[in-house]
């Protein structure tokens, strides 16, 4: 799938842009978009790789949702047809058959031409992707799954901050999220230089809100915090080195490096973390920006484990909520 990243995904300028989310259906809780919410009617589809897909695990996780929606995880290194279930036996999904991710998104678009991505739900009995919407996936998770949540579940799209988590989510996507994959996959200097700057203003940015609170929105975790965690996980092992994103590492940045320690050593964060499966997905397989394929053995991850010191801010990680077991 690297062909589709720097060809139909890239500006006349150098610039990645990204593709839009083909399938867009809601799993909703009334069933009026016609995909009622059901317990073991649909499949997450995820690799551990894919911070878009993170996202999502994470979320499962501290509803307390395993249940209910199952997970299937798919090899780290794409090979030409995309996303493939070889970590299974037989190398096929054990509860839908497939052998690759594409053959759910043909069920569902004979035509696609797209890139397959992750997180994708599917509907088990049709084996066809019902959506591929990371972005909402999550807040429907936590508001259309409410039901099926576990005793204590944490409110991470809470309605009295819906508006300020939204527009937060919004500029750490634009310049964070997706800023990192615009400096790694710019084809000109200027593309480049831009996305670069724009990141870590950002970062810059979110180091003088966290000084202060310990959490981006209110005084606990909220879907603000995951999303802005899948990144800095990600960053020294991959895109500080492998997209270019090098003007500090992550550990240079001592709020940040804090702000994501405090939330890898809480539970259903550091626990979700695969770094083996994040670092072969980026190095084997983005081959016009790596071509050995050799995969760094670095950094040490046990510095995730290190004292941050950020309970003196306050707060507490689940609200009134209790932590997933």
């Amino acid at each position: 799938m690297a062909e589709a990243q720097f060809g139909a995904e890239t500006s006349q300028r150098g610039e990645w842009v990204r593709q839009a989310n083909r399938f867009t259906d809601r799993i909703t809780a009334d069933g009026s978009s016609g995909w009622p919410v059901e317990p073991d009617r649909y499949r997450l589809v995820v690799s551990l790789a894919c911070p878009w897909a993170h996202r999502s695990v994470i979320v499962r996780r501290l509803l307390g949702l395993e249940d209910v929606l199952s997970l299937g995880v798919v090899d780290p290194v794409r090979d030409e047809r995309g996303w493939r279930f070889s970590l299974d036996p037989d190398g096929r999904d054990p509860v839908t058959g497939i052998a690759y991710l594409s053959e759910a998104y043909l069920a569902a678009d004979p035509g696609f031409t797209g890139r397959y991505t992750v997180p994708a739900i599917l509907d088990v009995a049709e084996r066809r992707v019902v959506t591929n919407d990371y972005p909402q996936i999550t807040l429907d998770l936590s508001a259309e799954w409410a039901e099926h949540h576990r005793e204590g579940a944490p409110q991470l799209y809470p309605e009295s901050l819906r508006a300020e988590i939204d527009e937060v989510n919004a500029l750490v996507y634009r310049d964070v999220n997706n800023g990192v994959y615009r400096c790694g996959f710019a084809t000109s200097q200027q593309a480049y230089e831009e996305a670069f700057e724009r990141l870590f203003a950002r970062l810059d940015r979110l180091s003088e809100r966290l000084a202060g609170q310990r959490y981006l929105v209110g005084d606990a975790i909220t879907e603000a915090d995951v999303r802005l965690f899948t990144t800095l996980v990600r960053f020294d092992a991959v895109y500080h080195g492998h997209f270019k994103c090098n003007r500090q590492k992550l550990t240079e940045l001592p709020v940040l490096w804090a702000y994501a320690r405090d939330l890898f050593q809480t539970p259903g964060f550091g626990d979700t973390v695969d770094f083996d499966h994040i670092k072969r997905h980026y190095y084997a397989t983005h081959h016009q920006i790596n071509p050995t394929g050799i995969v760094p053995l670095g950094p040490d991850p046990s510095a995730w484990h290190t004292p941050h010191d950020r309970e003196s801010l306050g707060g507490r990680p689940f609200g009134a909520g209790s932590p997933p077991v």
